[in-house]
């Protein structure tokens, strides 16, 4: 926390009143979580003109690693911490507390020239590790497929290769097919499949844009195929849908926990919704 002094305008929105500001707070991590970060800040610094929070992205284990080493107030992940992480925090003196912030479906994505609508689990379970390879093995044209992920630091990557690659078996050692691009932003996965008809790629319900497609997805084979949103995320009925999380170091105090009743709150909930993630409470 630090203290200083920040100008805003008065009523006639001429003459600059001083107002000092009181807290300062530093939130970093995941690039899934960091729009919806800043809007918060932005709009929670509206209402209270004394606090100023920082935000960055860099991935949830960035993130996590900043909270573990006491240099962030809050941790943003699209991941829960994981026993080492925590075990890491506590040898530092930290106890990690978490909070469910909002909820993400995973849209797994391709170019809008691909007749492909629609793939099971197993199917990109297959794809992305390499077993198959070319587009007409799931009903496309014969062109090859190519792999497209977020970087190996990302929530959004760690999320996809334990519940979808590996399809939530924990003993299972599946690994991205070594030819996958790495990418290292959502925008740059959402901009190379809307360039790339062979392209295959996974984003956040909230950064998935017009220019791409989205495919179907069913658990298993004769399953029912379904399109992530709001709807499909809270009924359960999409199978690739997490929590979103932030994370501070013990019970947050002061503006930190202020500012994380806020977050929980209906107001707040209201911008997950403007930014295409799934409110926690009906706001």
């Amino acid at each position: 926390m630090i203290s200083g002094c920040s100008l805003q305008f008065g009523g006639n929105g001429d003459v600059p009143e001083p107002v000092e500001v009181e807290s300062y707070i530093e939130n970093k991590g995941s690039d899934t979580i960091v729009n919806l970060a800043l809007a918060w800040a932005e709009e929670y610094q509206k209402l209270h003109p004394e606090v100023r929070i920082a935000v960055t992205g860099g991935g949830s284990g960035t993130g996590i690693a900043a909270l573990i080493n006491n240099t962030v107030d809050i941790a943003n992940a699209s991941r829960q911490i994981k026993e080492q992480e925590i075990e890491n925090a506590r040898e530092n003196g930290n106890d990690p507390t978490q909070f469910i912030i909002a909820r993400d479906a995973i849209a797994v994505i391709v170019n809008p020239n691909n007749p492909v609508d629609q793939l099971t689990l197993e199917q990109i379970s297959a794809i992305y590790s390499g077993e198959i390879s070319n587009w007409s093995q799931v009903g496309g044209e014969d062109r090859p497929i190519v792999r497209l992920s977020r970087e190996t630091n990302s929530g959004t990557h760690v999320y996809f290769l334990e519940n979808v690659i590996r399809l939530g078996e924990k003993e299972s050692e599946r690994l991205f097919s070594r030819d996958t691009l790495l990418l290292p932003s959502s925008e740059g996965i959402t901009s190379e499949v809307s360039q790339n008809p062979n392209a295959i790629g996974y984003d956040g319900l909230g950064y998935v844009t017009d220019e791409v497609k989205i495919i179907a997805v069913a658990r298993e084979v004769g399953g029912i195929y379904v399109y992530p949103s709001p709807e499909s995320v809270n009924s359960e009925e999409y199978p690739i849908a997490r929590d979103l999380y932030m994370y501070t170091i013990g019970e947050p105090q002061g503006a930190v926990k202020e500012y994380l009743d806020w977050i929980l709150s209906p107001e707040a909930q209201a911008i997950v919704t403007e930014l295409g993630f799934v409110p926690i409470i009906n706001p």
